[in-house]
């Protein structure tokens, strides 16, 4: 029940993160627009412009990832998993979470930090000269996309817990 109730909550967290990263494919969708009228009609162009493209490119990416996994979006091999039944996916899912994406997500969390933590010391700018100042919190998103899929990876883990405890033989 805990466990469930865990799941819940997470669960409600990443698909308000998810629904409400995903305006930010309009505004990119947008910028992109206002990038090509400003070069090809004013002939005007800007690197900040470009580059924050870039940058909300990554956010979605990066928020997206959880919201995609709570959603079961992610690419998975089914050949023999959608034949086998409800507590033989449920194994699999228990076992996939535990060995695989739990640990994954945690050395990315590992993995990342001084590489962030060295951008944040010097505040990492762009190399181009009119480029955008935030690097550091461009590189910020690595580990913040492993924690939500940690998170999000717990509670896929929970639920699948109380799959193949209640699911049928």
């Amino acid at each position: 029940m805990v466990m469930q109730k865990l799941a819940a909550a997470i669960d409600k967290g990443v698909d308000r993160l998810g629904r409400g990263g995903a305006w930010f494919t309009l505004v990119m969708v947008i910028l992109m627009a206002l990038i090509v009228i400003l070069r090809y009609l004013f002939r005007f162009g800007s690197v900040a412009l470009q580059e924050s493209v870039i940058y909300i490119n990554a956010l979605i990416f990066m928020i997206g990832a959880a919201y995609t996994l709570k959603e079961q979006g992610h690419v998975r091999v089914d050949i023999f998993y959608r034949k086998l039944g409800e507590r033989q996916q449920a194994l699999i899912d228990v076992l996939g979470y535990a060995l695989f994406l739990l640990p994954m997500a945690l050395f990315i969390i590992f993995s990342s930090w001084d590489y962030v933590a060295v951008s944040w010391r010097i505040r990492e700018g762009s190399a181009e000269t009119s480029g955008l100042p935030f690097v550091y919190l461009l590189k910020s998103t690595i580990p913040v996309l492993a924690g939500l899929l940690l998170l999000q990876g717990v509670a896929e883990f929970c639920k699948a817990v109380g799959r193949l405890l209640a699911g049928k033989p």
